[in-house]
């Protein structure tokens, strides 16, 4: 279980902080269910997840995690669709998120941003996921290093000259 305070990662939405370990207020679950109270590190609101619910959470990598991902980042292969068909696409980089690891993210924007050199113009589908890709590695790569969101990519750049 996890505490007030710790910050996680859940799901597909990225690095949460846990505000709260409580029963919903004015709902219709059962009287002292537990539920977390989530506040994404990236957007706004809450999300409410039971403490018991099968949704994927874990702990935000270590920082000695995150200096070795970033130093294996050049290795790290590009995850690339060959198929130009849209469910496609979507079904492989939607396949590529539930891995929820760090690797895989990288592996993702890799991808793309080879996949839109090659092109002479860009997707807007193709930008969002690489967005929603690189928000949540450098999400989760902020909080292990301790330093802001906006510190990230320039840290990796001066480390081994980018993804």
């Amino acid at each position: 279980m996890f505490s007030v305070g710790d910050k996680i990662v859940y799901g597909e939405n990225g690095v949460c902080t846990v505000a709260k370990v409580a029963p919903l207020e004015h709902s219709g679950t059962s009287p002292g269910k537990l539920f977390y109270h989530l506040e994404p590190l990236i957007g706004s609101g809450i999300y409410y997840t039971p403490v018991d619910s099968g949704a994927f959470m874990r702990p935000v990598i270590s920082r000695e995690e995150a200096e070795a991902l970033i130093d294996a980042m050049p290795g790290i292969e590009p995850a690339i669709c060959r198929d130009n068909r849209f469910n496609h696409v979507d079904a492989f980089y939607k396949e590529l998120f539930r891995q929820h690891s760090c690797e895989a993210l990288v592996a993702i924007v890799k991808g793309l941003r080879e996949r839109m050199n090659e092109k002479k113009t860009r997707s807007s589908r193709a930008e969002s996921t690489m967005k929603r890709a690189r928000d949540m590695l450098n999400g989760e790569l902020s909080i292990a290093l301790g330093m802001d969101i906006s510190e990230v990519e320039p840290y990796i750049q001066g480390r081994i000259g980018g993804m």
